[in-house]
């Protein structure tokens, strides 16, 4: 698995020092809402924080389906390039709740 998936860094702090419980603080603008962080360290010191989002367990299927996971690629891509035709409503395929 490559970890750097973009070989271009930004700049994004200089001279952050650790507090004394030995954290980093991050400036803002820096870390998503929402985001975890897996974290990689090399034999320099560097550290990577590689950012991770977590699925619902019901769509996680797609992503181990590469056929399915493909022909959902393809209709997003479709779509940004005003591709697609509408089809009408399908509001009389619904059943009713109430």
């Amino acid at each position: 698995m490559e970890l750097i998936k973009d070989p271009v860094f930004q700049r994004v702090a200089d001279g952050v020092k650790p507090d004394t419980k030995r954290r980093i603080v991050l400036p803002n603008g820096t870390v998503e809402e929402g985001v975890t962080y897996h974290i990689y360290r090399n034999g320099l010191g560097q550290i990577v924080l590689d950012p991770q989002v977590s699925i619902p367990a019901y769509e996680a299927w797609l992503f181990k389906n590469p056929e399915a996971l493909a022909s959902v690629t393809q209709g997003l891509l479709e779509s940004a390039q005003g591709l697609t035709k509408s089809r009408g409503s399908f509001a009389k395929y619904v059943k009713d709740a109430s």
